[in-house]
């Protein structure tokens, strides 16, 4: 992976350390290790669990496998602007309501504004568009995600991560400033709007959130996302995604290990089967997210949805039968692209979902591969509409060509346009 486009700054504190911390404290209830390939049976029972985060909130209080709280009197980078809490109130607009972009788990997402060159508040409209995510001060699970976010994101640089201004620790208020993305998370335009994504868009949205998993995975000290999905996508105006919300990113393993033991968090649907069963953590976990992800902006339906009928409540179950099946595609594809998908597109994003999604998590593809694969999708122009009008226009042809009895060879039509009756109706005209 070139990572001439995007800036890797080692991880200094706590990140390294929480590696080896964590290794030996995993959740009490996971099944016991044996393999990471699992058979058919158990990963139903994964798939038709219900959807609901991964981490029970009873035992958020007792997470360990999260970096540690930096001190106080220490600023957890250089390289971020630290902002007072009364210049943030103000740069939100005291931070009204109707100023909320989102709500997670963690607290609100506030829009608001500061001035180009420094931390002070500007007036709505003017100087730089912020986002600002609160954390509720009674979460210690929140503050341990929070610290995880600053550790991560104020020193990871790369064009398809949000970039996170500054931060506010004051007191018991918890904040944080990245830059502000105009058309919002990639859920919404999948799932909450009427008016569908158009292919090309779901193309280029996907190699983007791909570079930056890439990027993570292949950094001098990798990093494990570890809560890839549709809502943590953020798209800026020209439709360049960008991954955000760094709660839960975790330092992969490095030099003979194989895997992070940790205790499992995430959202079911998204995270990959071995990880729920194990708690053995890799960079195969991601691509097993990626791979869900990909099915969603395939068919525009949702990872998990108990509004569906029962065989199709769960996304993977329900779409991995006809992956492998090219006579089946078509019943994947979101309908409201009525056709206006690459056919060949189609294929490939299947076929590559497919892999992604593989029970056994070594004949998963690399996100570098996944990258290679995505890239000349961009180019692709054989849309599906064109292909059925061509079929169309067949047909047509074909219909009105007359029956063997009644065709006329070429010197049966001149002699009847040479013909004097022929001739001497046209000069009576």
């Amino acid at each position: 992976m070139d990572n001439k486009c995007g800036c890797w700054a080692v991880l200094k504190r706590g990140v390294s350390a929480t590696c080896k911390s964590s290794a030996s404290k995993d959740s009490v209830n996971t099944i016991p290790r044996t393999s990471l390939v699992y058979d058919a049976a158990t990963e139903t029972r994964y798939l038709n669990a219900s959807n609901r985060d991964l981490l029970p909130p009873n035992e958020a209080q007792l997470s360990s496998d999260t970096p540690n709280p930096p001190p106080s009197d220490e600023k957890p980078t250089r390289q971020l602007l630290q902002f007072t809490f009364q210049e943030l109130k103000s740069a939100t607009g005291n931070f009204r309501p109707d100023s909320i972009l989102g709500e997670g788990g963690f607290g609100y997402v506030f829009k608001g504004w500061i001035e180009e060159n420094g931390t002070a508040p500007a007036k709505p409209g003017s100087g730089i568009t912020v986002a600002v995510k609160s954390l509720k001060p009674d979460g210690l699970q929140g503050h341990r995600e929070w610290v995880a976010e600053v550790d991560f994101l104020g020193q990871l640089h790369h064009p398809n991560l949000v970039k996170l201004i500054g931060y506010c620790i004051e007191d018991d208020q918890r904040l944080l400033v990245y830059e502000f993305m105009t058309r919002g998370s990639l859920e919404n335009h999948l799932f909450r709007r009427t008016i569908p994504l158009p292919w090309s868009n779901r193309i280029k949205i996907a190699l983007g959130a791909a570079k930056g998993l890439a990027f993570l995975h292949n950094g001098p000290e990798p990093v494990i996302y570890r809560d890839f999905k549709t809502s943590n996508i953020l798209l800026d105006s020209e439709y360049n995604a960008k991954l955000s919300d760094f709660g839960l990113a975790k330092a992969g393993p490095q030099g003979d290990k194989t895997h992070v033991s940790t205790r499992v968090v995430g959202t079911y649907g998204y995270a990959a089967p071995e990880y729920v069963m194990t708690g053995h953590l890799t960079s195969k976990s991601d691509v097993y997210s990626f791979g869900v992800v990909l099915l969603e902006i395939l068919t525009g339906r949702r990872s998990m949805d108990k509004k569906r009928p029962s065989g199709e409540q769960n996304l993977v179950a329900w779409a991995r039968p006809h992956l492998a099946d090219k006579r089946k595609l078509s019943l994947l594809v979101d309908p409201r692209l009525e056709l206006n998908y690459s056919i060949k597109g189609v294929q490939k994003v299947s076929q590559l979902a497919y892999n992604c999604l593989s029970r056994d998590p070594k004949s998963r593809p690399t996100m570098d591969e996944v990258v290679r694969v995505l890239t000349p999708l961009q180019d692709l122009n054989d849309l599906a509409i064109l292909s059925h009008h061509s079929r169309l226009s067949q047909q047509g042809r074909r219909k009105k060509k007359p029956d063997g009895a009644h065709q006329l060879t070429y010197s049966q039509s001149k002699s009847i346009r040479d013909s004097p009756l022929n001739t001497g109706k046209q000069q009576r005209r």
